[in-house]
């Protein structure tokens, strides 16, 4: 059965399989625009795909070098270097991108 979900029961899903930590709700919100109310939902398989994190451990994740950058020249240094991953990035300066 096809069922079109919306940004609540895409929140209330992650909540139900025990995710709800993965993103924050501003993130979830990001990830439902992105990924569209006619997609096939599978959690754990969005929380394999995608993360959300901030800036500066996303430099540390992938071992950039950003020495003697500003926040808001780092945020555009790790979106830049996300280039395709790069999703969005919530108010409290998280970023959603996808891994890899």
């Amino acid at each position: 059965m096809k069922q079109t979900l919306n940004v609540f029961d895409f929140r209330e899903a992650f909540q139900k399989m025990g995710r709800a930590d993965q993103f924050s709700h501003e993130g979830l919100g990001i990830l439902f625009e992105e990924l569209g109310e006619d997609m096939e939902l599978d959690v754990i398989a969005i929380c394999c795909k995608y993360e959300e994190s901030m800036p500066e451990n996303i430099l540390y994740d992938y071992s950039l070098n950003t020495d003697e950058l500003n926040d808001e020249e780092i945020l555009d240094a790790v979106i830049k270097y996300l280039d395709g991953a790069y999703i969005g990035t919530s108010s409290s300066g998280t970023i959603v991108y996808t891994k890899f």
